[in-house]
Parts: C-alpha cells; sequence; structure tokens
C-alpha cells in the first residue's frame, strides 16, 4: 500500500495571484480523505500538483506506490476517442507509451506494408506484452462488462461520445478500483453516476485497500465514505489547509469552532499590539529626556517590528450566499403534455401530464434517455414517437448536462446579443434597427458628397449674398453662447459660463458713469418718458432708446465691458 504527503506547497497563478499558500498534510496507507472547499478554491489545481500534470513554485509531494488520477473532465467526453482510448488514458504511464507505439506500428503497416514496418509492428507488440498490456485488456474486458454490459471486444472501437456520462465515470472507476495503483485521486467522481451508481461508489471507497483523496460537493458520499477532511480554504495570502480528524457529520460544528478561535486570536493579537505601540511611545519621552532609557527604546522598537512581521492571526474566510432566483411568468394550467411519448431505442412510451408550479424530478439509471428526454423539450431534434406539446405561454430553459451552451463560447458577430431572445409573434425581434441601405443601382447613381477643393466661388449677381468669409481672425459669426473679444486682446470667440448660456453683446443697464449722479428728471420733461414713445403710449424701440440715452449728458446706457 502507498501513502500521499504534501508539505509546504506553493502554487501561483499566471497572473501574480497566490492560489494557494504553505498547503501541507498527509494522507496515511489505505485511508480514505476528502478534499472540500469552495468552488475556485484550488481543490483541482491541488490534484493535478500532486499527478504531476503541474509544478509547484515551492514545497514537495511524496507518493509511495502507483498513482491513479481520474480526471474531472470524465464524463463530459464528447470527442472522436474511443473506448480503449478513454481507458488507456487512465492508465500506467509505460502502459500508455507501449499502447501508442502500437498504434503508430499497426498504422505504418496499413500505409507501408514493407519489412521495416513489419519489424517495428513485432517490436511493439513484444514491448506491449512486456508492461503486461494483455494482461490490462483483460482486466479492461472486466471493467466493460460491468460498466457497460459488453466485452471488450465489442466495446473497444465505440466511440466514447456514445456513452452517457454515467457510463463514462463508472468505466473509469471500475478500471482505477481494479488496477494496480496504490494511491487513488478521483476529481469528483460521483458527477453523472445516478443514484445506484452514487451506492456502489461509496460501497467501494468504503471497502477499498487503497489510499484515496477524492473531491466531491455530495454531503451523502462525504458522510459515508471519507474518513477525515482535508478542508481548503480560501484567503488573501493564498489558499490554507487544515484537516478535520473526524468524518463529515462534525466537519461543519469543528469550522465554526475553528473560525471562532480566529477570532478570539484576532482579539488578543490586537490588545497585544496597541500596548506595545503606546510601551514604544512611553519610552521615547522617556528617551528624550534620559540617555539611559535609550537602550529599552531601541529594543521595544525591535520587538515592535518583529511582532508586526510575524502578522495577525488568519481572518476567518466570508460565508457564501447562494440563492437560486428561477422565476416565470403564469403560464396555463398544463405546462406539459406527453402523449405515448417514445424515445427511439432509449425507453418504452409513456404518459404525462405537468402543471403549472409542480416540481418534477426524472430519475433512472444511466443511458435510459434522461437527457434525450429534456433536450426534446428543450427544442432539439431527437428522434422519438409519439405526441408531446407544452402549455401556453411556456417558453423552456434547458441548463444542459454538459454546460455546452453556445451563447457562452462567445459572441456571434453576426447578431447582436439581444436578439437571441425569442421574439414574440408578430413583434420584431429585441436590438438595435436594422440599418437603411439603398439598392446597389441607387448607391451607384448617387454622387459623392464632396466639397470643392479651392475658395468658394462667387454668389451669383443680383442675389445681395457674399459667401466669401471676412478678412482676419474673425472667419466665421458668433454661434449662441459666444462674442467676440476686443481687438486689443488676443483670441476671437469666447463662450460664457461651464454650461455656455446665450448673453447678450449689449445689456441694458443703468449705471452712473464716473463722477455723476443720477437723479430723476422733473415731471413733465420729456426726459421722464425714458424707454417709452413721446406720448406715452407704447415702448421704444432698442435703438431709439439707445440713441436717445448717448444724447442725455446725466443717464448713461452702458455697454457690457469686454471681460463681463
Amino acid at each position: 500500500m502507498g501513502h500521499l504527503e504534501v508539505a509546504h506547497l506553493e502554487y501561483d497563478l499566471p497572473d501574480g495571484r497566490t492560489l494557494l499558500g504553505d498547503v501541507s498534510f498527509r494522507v496515511p496507507e489505505g485511508a480514505a480523505y476528502a478534499l472540500v472547499g469552495p468552488n475556485g478554491a484550488g481543490k483541482t489545481t491541488l490534484l493535478r500538483i500532486v499527478s504531476g500534470e503541474l509544478k509547484p513554485h515551492g514545497g514537495t509531494v511524496t507518493v509511495s506506490g502507483g498513482l491513479g488520477v481520474m480526471p474531472q473532465f470524465v464524463g463530459s467526453v464528447r470527442d472522436e476517442r474511443t473506448v480503449r482510448d478513454l481507458l488507456v488514458s487512465v492508465a500506467p504511464p509505460r502502459l500508455r507509451e507501449a499502447a501508442a507505439a502500437v498504434d503508430r506500428a499497426e498504422h505504418a503497416v496499413m500505409t507501408v506494408d514493407d519489412e521495416a514496418a513489419q519489424m517495428a509492428y513485432a517490436q511493439a507488440l513484444a514491448d506491449w506484452a512486456e508492461v503486461q498490456g494483455y494482461e490490462a485488456e483483460t482486466l479492461w474486458d472486466m471493467c466493460t462488462t460491468a460498466a457497460l454490459g459488453v466485452p471488450y471486444e465489442r466495446a473497444q472501437w465505440r466511440e466514447v461520445r456514445t456513452l452517457s456520462g454515467g457510463e463514462q465515470k463508472r468505466l473509469v472507476l471500475e478500471y482505477l478500483l481494479r488496477g494496480q495503483d496504490e494511491v487513488l485521486l478521483l476529481d469528483e467522481p460521483d458527477n453523472y453516476l445516478d443514484v445506484p451508481g452514487k451506492r456502489w461508489l461509496e460501497e467501494q471507497i468504503r471497502q477499498t485497500r487503497k489510499t484515496v483523496l477524492f473531491i466531491s460537493h455530495d454531503r451523502e458520499l462525504l458522510a459515508r465514505s471519507a474518513e477525515k477532511i482535508v478542508s481548503v480554504e480560501p484567503g488573501p495570502a493564498g489558499a490554507d489547509v487544515w484537516v478535520h480528524g473526524a468524518g463529515f457529520g462534525t466537519y461543519h460544528e469543528a469550522r465554526k469552532q475553528r473560525f471562532a478561535r480566529f477570532e478570539e486570536l484576532r482579539r488578543r493579537w490586537d490588545e497585544k499590539h496597541a500596548q506595545l505601540k503606546k510601551l514604544v511611545v512611553n519610552l521615547r519621552q522617556a528617551a528624550a529626556v534620559s540617555h539611559e532609557m535609550a537602550s529599552r527604546y531601541a529594543a521595544a522598537q525591535t520587538r515592535l517590528r518583529k511582532f508586526e512581521e510575524a502578522g495577525p492571526p488568519p481572518e476567518p474566510p466570508r460565508e457564501q450566499d447562494i440563492r437560486m432566483r428561477l422565476r416565470g411568468g403564469r403560464t396555463g394550467v398544463r405546462a406539459l403534455t406527453c402523449e405515448q411519448l417514445e424515445l427511439t431505442g432509449l425507453m418504452q412510451p409513456f404518459d404525462l401530464e405537468v402543471f403549472y408550479g409542480e416540481r418534477v424530478a426524472v430519475l433512472g439509471s444511466n443511458g435510459s434517455g434522461k437527457s434525450h428526454f429534456l433536450r426534446l423539450l428543450a427544442g432539439e431534434d431527437v428522434a422519438h414517437t409519439g405526441e408531446w406539446r407544452l402549455g401556453a405561454r411556456v417558453v423552456p430553459g434547458h441548463f444542459a448536462q454538459t454546460h455546452a451552451h453556445p451563447e457562452l463560447h462567445g459572441p456571434d458577430p453576426a447578431r447582436h446579443p439581444v436578439d437571441r431572445v425569442r421574439p414574440r409573434p408578430g413583434r420584431r425581434p429585441l436590438g438595435p434597427p436594422p440599418l437603411r441601405t439603398d439598392p446597389p443601382g441607387r448607391a451607384a447613381l448617387r454622387p459623392p458628397l464632396r466639397r470643392p477643393a479651392g475658395p468658394l466661388p462667387d454668389p451669383p449677381a443680383g442675389t445681395g449674398r457674399d459667401h466669401r468669409p471676412p478678412p482676419g481672425r474673425a472667419h466665421r459669426q458668433p454661434r449662441p453662447g459666444e462674442r467676440r473679444r476686443p481687438p486689443g486682446r488676443p483670441g476671437g470667440l469666447r463662450r460664457h459660463g461651464p454650461r455656455r448660456h446665450p448673453r447678450p453683446l449689449v445689456r441694458p443697464l443703468l449705471r452712473p458713469l464716473p463722477g455723476l449722479r443720477l437723479r430723476r428728471p422733473p415731471a413733465g420733461d420729456e426726459r421722464a418718458g425714458l424707454g417709452r414713445a413721446p406720448g406715452g403710449t407704447g415702448p421704444l424701440s432698442r435703438d431709439r432708446a439707445t440713441a436717445r440715452h448717448r444724447r442725455n449728458p446725466q443717464v448713461a446706457w452702458a455697454a457690457a465691458p469686454p471681460g463681463g
């Protein structure tokens, strides 16, 4: 039997952030430990470092015995690999290299078929026998029979994407638990498994004599299979790891008590820090009076510096607040109706009615057609017979098992993101309106709008208009809110205020001239009717009033100064 030991492991992300900081734990021989923690804490990265896929930036990893690894992607394989390729990918390194050599030699024999190719093929078969490849094929036959119900000879060239996620998981688990590796690293082995498959996995982990370290979020699997819990706690300086010495049933209470101790340690650290700072201040004042206190003052400074360098105890992580918001509108009474619905080759015909507000769970063994049934309801093309229909105002939302959503792979450059929303009947799809474009023929007939080079031509005679700009800096007329500067000042036009409100160029204000005093004209004087018609019947125009005030020696109609 083997064991696993991780000592002071450190790992930094490519952007410079520390993901794992000073991680240490040990899994003894024959023990089953569970690695738990929030999403993104670094659990999968830690397993990849232990397996040798990633290199740490500090610390050591010690593994005795063979190491078998089940990656997290098993269950979501959708490429061209076969069952044989999947089993070879989780085999020991020597077996993987020999299998690759046999594949290359077989391809050479089929394409060239000369003496050299035949000799290379014979050597590859000899190497395959030396690494116990034929014994491995016997073991693979047992695994395919247990997981798929067919022998290895019939299943080895079957594409993995034709298997369900649970069948892929069960096949790999069968091989790792029956294989010769003494240490197993399982990344979420319970994903995609059905209820009987989960019960089988719990029993196998309890009964195996191998050393197992697995990641899981299933509380029942953790409570029934894990002997101890390795908890990954994220923090500002990287994730920290601590080991709970009992099962998952007491893990949450122990975690709360640990965080409570952290709060008490932080309170004591703050009190000690304030005490040392006060001591330094007192000794500084004493050293200013007596030089005999200088040595004690320096010692207090050194003590405070070392205390701050050690730092406070770690803060407890924030509790996650995750809530599901599944909202929808009111639909018809019958949300779903199925009549003699049969998925071809997967299930027998059945009838089903789902009413508004009901919560329905779809259960069944792996490969029985549960995902195909949901895909059919979501509108995908699935072979079936019978009838099914959605109720009034029912729009399905599908969360795929393998998270294969096209909209999550990046925006479609040909469509607006809002256009992906299904429009209501008779309405234009959401998003910006389409641009109006002319037909190619009309666009070709339209002359381009270009400004002719050189000065503008003279206006036609008799129009009374002059389009030529006036000479000097004032090459255009003032816009609203602008006025010209006086000739003696630099610059041309000027705006008033931050909001560019227009101001009149001349403000009608009554201001006394320097050295003069305003007085009201006597009654009966024609100047008493300032601003009105001579008979007092109506207002004067601005030009006439301005001319009269300029002739008046006592009252001036002053223009606004250039700066205000």
